[in-house]
């Protein structure tokens, strides 16, 4: 029984690792966007040198994870629900690397003005946000809805992606001499497509663990 006890109290603990990932990663893509919005190359920067946070939490869950199944041999969900925690960990930790992306376009940019105000991108941010944050939900409440409803979002982060490509490249072909910027902020657009599929795959993890089967959400 003592040992059954200590077992769940570490799978909780690899929970909560995840959650504060998740926290992780929210703070880290609000704060890239907003230094973009304001050109502030020093909060860009402080941004990426919070990386090693994640990167930590990461190999935290790992070390976790494997004493577990080496000392306890779990099975059936007990073993998904470390699987399903390096999963999850390595999604989180990736998409932490693109919104450090998001804050090197801002320290490249440094000393310049944007070429125009930003509107699509901070509202493709803020809804890849609150995908994140349902994402880890309906994995630590194992609600396998809450999975599927997170994921239709993503395809108004794809539409509002493709307008910002749409626009940005319609600038660029008026004014020649904004192309780098133009060129960059497409690359912002992309970081945040993607962190979108990170969680769309976080709800993924969430559906096999419920289930044992592993869906397609992107369809």
């Amino acid at each position: 029984m003592i040992q059954r006890r200590e077992f769940d109290q570490n799978l909780e603990d690899l929970r909560q690792l995840l959650r504060q990932m998740g926290e992780h990663v929210e703070h880290a893509l609000t704060d890239s966007i907003t230094a973009l919005q304001t050109f502030d190359a020093d909060k860009a920067k402080k941004i990426v040198e919070r990386d090693i946070i994640l990167n930590q939490m990461e190999e935290q869950v790992m070390d976790l994870g494997s004493r577990l199944i080496v000392t306890q041999q779990p099975v059936a969900k007990d073993l998904r629900r470390i699987i399903v925690a390096f999963k999850i960990s390595s999604d989180l930790e990736r998409m932490g690397d693109l919104a450090i992306d998001i804050a090197k376009v801002t320290i490249r940019l440094e000393g310049q003005t944007l070429i125009k105000p930003l509107v699509d991108i901070p509202k493709m941010a803020e809804l890849v946000v609150t995908m994140v944050q349902e994402s880890l939900q309906s994995y630590l409440d194992e609600n396998t809805d809450l999975a599927y409803k997170m994921a239709k979002d993503d395809d108004e982060v794809d539409h509002l992606y493709s307008q910002i490509i749409r626009d940005l490249y319609a600038h660029m072909v008026e004014h020649a001499g904004e192309l780098q910027q133009a060129m960059l902020l497409t690359l912002v657009g992309r970081y945040i497509e993607r962190i979108a599929d990170h969680a769309t795959n976080i709800g993924e993890s969430a559906v096999y663990l419920v289930t044992g089967h592993r869906p397609d959400l992107n369809q």
